[in-house]
């Protein structure tokens, strides 16, 4: 019988060969028949292509088996596929369930190697803002999958970030979205991307303060992060001297042993300070200043920032180990990604209030590290008295809550941050709850991350909005 040639698109070209399967079938072309070329040329003899042929019945398995498998970079696959295909519509129906079955093994392999791109593209893909010619806002990354997959996962991307212009850059092709139409185009280089952004640098210090020198191991952190990956994420820049410096931070850690925390009755501290009446927001500062810590690990408060009669209040959860050293409220990490955003909205930092629901660092120590503790229920509702005072001398039109524990102190009742998230009544005062810049750090998922910060610039926009 005369080979028949079949050429298809370079990449992963899936409507080309569901038509040239239809059209070898209905010419009952077996496999041992069919010559296939996936390099995107065409050859003399054409492509064996039936517009006319009948489609062809197959299962909901068979069929994600191709169209995952396809995205696959072995220049075999077309050929294995195909003979799948023949083998199924020539009795074999349950030749898939046979997983010792060579073919199927193999293709097996295929398949879990595409999955396993696919979500290393999702968790390591690092969008990065720029603008377009025009001025508009857009987000570009880079990435380098080892398989055909970028058209594959355009879906994903578009149902995370549909209200954002976006583009993905890789060597096989690139993506771009404008929040309507998504354009498939040409290969790109990673020269097209920009290399860092404002929010990266609040990442990165989350990351080194976070960092545990205790458990490092790097085999592990390589199989979960794959090295040809850390040029795309701004926390790999700082492994190597974390690791570097891990054994002698490790053997501090041993020597200092870990510091108790002092017991202290919050109650008979709260009562205290109620019985001195502050009359202005000075004097209530000069209270708490000079009152014993109502939480565990603290030794001195961090006062609130901020003009009185400020159009915006934001109240966070506590201060942090870089506001405890510096005395001044979001300073650390998630405050400079607050105030990027701030001065991102054209909002100065000077204009706003800014405060925390508990005045102390609650900490316990750990070698050199003082590691953050969330304060508890009973500890926030003890500072509540003094937000109180303190929210009626600034007199902010718009109060917002940084997260469920500043909901928790300004209404004194549990909320949900996810079920209460928007504009509300926070107590006596018109507010808005969101979640704490802190909460963008913390999330291991790239994806999710870029998701959560847009929301959060929605949140700051429609904050602006209702202060106005």
């Amino acid at each position: 019988m005369e080979l028949q040639r079949v050429s298809l698109d370079k990449g992963a070209d899936l409507i080309g060969f569901r038509k040239a399967v239809r059209g070898l079938v209905a010419r009952k072309v077996p496999p041992d028949g069919v010559i296939w070329n996936a390099g995107g040329e065409t050859d003399f003899f054409g492509t064996v292509i039936d517009e006319d042929a009948p489609p062809i019945s197959l299962s909901r398995a068979l069929g994600t088996m191709v169209d995952q498998v396809i995205c696959h970079r072995d220049p075999q696959r077309y050929a294995m596929l195909y003979r799948l295909i023949w083998r199924v519509l020539q009795g074999e129906r349950a030749l898939l369930d046979i997983a010792s079955d060579p073919l199927v093994h193999a293709l097996e392999m295929m398949r879990k190697s595409v999955r396993r791109d696919l979500h290393k593209m999702h968790a390591f893909l690092r969008f990065r803002q720029t603008a377009d010619p025009d001025g508009a806002e857009r987000y570009v990354a880079w990435f380098e999958p080892d398989d055909y997959i970028v058209e594959a996962t355009s879906n994903f991307f578009i149902e995370r970030y549909r209200g954002l212009r976006w583009s993905i850059l890789t060597p096989v092709g690139s993506l771009h979205w404008d929040r309507e139409k998504l354009v498939i185009g040409p290969p790109g280089q990673r020269s097209d991307a920009p290399e860092s952004d404002a929010f990266e640098a609040a990442w990165r210090s989350y990351y080194e303060s976070t960092f545990n020198p205790a458990r490092v191991n790097t085999k592990m952190m390589r199989t979960e992060m794959p090295k040809k990956y850390w040029l795309n994420l701004p926390e790999t820049q700082a492994i190597p001297d974390l690791v570097r410096s891990a054994p002698a931070r490790v053997r501090e850690m041993i020597a200092r042993g870990a510091a108790m925390p002092v017991k202290r009755n919050p109650d008979r501290a709260v009562a205290a300070m109620a019985q001195q009446e502050p009359q202005s927001l000075a004097e209530l500062n000069n209270l708490i200043a000079a009152s014993e810590p109502l939480v565990p690990g603290a030794d001195h408060a961090v006062l609130g920032e901020g003009p009185e009669g400020a159009a915006i209040c934001f109240v966070g959860e506590q201060p942090g180990d870089q506001e405890d050293i510096e005395g001044h409220p979001f300073v650390g990490p998630a405050g400079q990604v607050l105030l990027g955003e701030l001065t991102a909205l054209g909002i100065d930092r000077g204009d706003v209030y800014l405060t925390n629901a508990v005045k102390h660092f609650k900490f316990e120590q750990r070698g050199k590290r003082r590691i953050h503790r969330s304060p508890s229920t009973g500890e926030v509702k003890h500072y509540r008295w003094w937000l109180m005072k303190e929210l009626s001398f600034v007199r902010p039109r718009l109060v917002v809550a940084l997260g469920a524990t500043a909901a928790l102190a300004l209404t004194g009742k549990p909320v949900s941050v996810t079920k209460a998230r928007g504009e509300r009544l926070l107590g006596d005062w018109p507010g808005y709850v969101t979640v704490h810049p802190a909460y963008l750090l913390r999330l291991p998922d790239e994806a999710a991350k870029q998701q959560a910060l847009m929301d959060f610039r929605a949140d700051l926009e429609k904050i602006k909005a209702l202060a106005a």
